[in-house]
């Protein structure tokens, strides 16, 4: 556990006993940036995942007085050019009335702190909304700068463990009548 000088609020690595405030926190988060409703049995599975597999990331819970009020995900890209990871910080959610009181910074703090002690490691990303100045200037306030990058993506209906289902459903279908 770590906590910034001044501060109350400690970071740690999440458990599967933070699974339902991840949950809620992720929900509560879509529903303020995007304005989504996401469904707590679609986001259950997918927090879950990521709690119970290190390959997929892990999770940053901002406690104060052992309350969670914050988290954040990391997540791991691998560049060749330096061969090391690069951590994406994603899933940021600070609980509204905690918010401006330091709890991202101790979460950002115990990213760039567990990442410089694993060694393989070379730096931290994120991406941030265009319009959202408040975020950006927390980020610059913490040594991060823009990149020359702008993102782009392609977003598939289905995600791919629902996509997977219906392929198969359509091959027993196939099978079947080629039987």
């Amino acid at each position: 556990m770590t906590s910034v000088p001044g501060s109350d609020i400690q970071a740690r690595v999440a458990s599967l006993l933070h699974l339902e405030t991840i949950i809620d926190f992720n929900i509560a988060m879509a529903k303020e940036t995007e304005g989504k409703e996401l469904s707590a049995e679609v986001v259950r599975p997918g927090v879950e995942a990521v709690l119970t597999r290190n390959d997929l990331g892990f999770y940053i819970i901002g406690e104060h007085t052992g309350r969670p009020v914050g988290q954040l995900m990391i997540t791991y890209e691998w560049s060749d050019w330096r061969n090391a990871f690069f951590w994406w910080i994603q899933s940021v959610y600070v609980s509204p009335v905690y918010r401006r009181l330091g709890v991202y910074k101790a979460l950002h703090y115990y990213a760039a702190e567990e990442a410089r002690r694993q060694g393989n490691v070379c730096g931290l990303r994120l991406y941030v909304d265009k319009n959202n100045t408040i975020a950006q200037g927390v980020y610059a306030g913490l040594r991060m700068s823009p990149t020359n990058y702008d993102m782009y993506e392609i977003h598939f209906d289905a995600c791919p463990a629902q996509r997977l289902a219906e392929v198969e459903k359509e091959q027993e279908v196939n099978d079947d009548a080629t039987e």
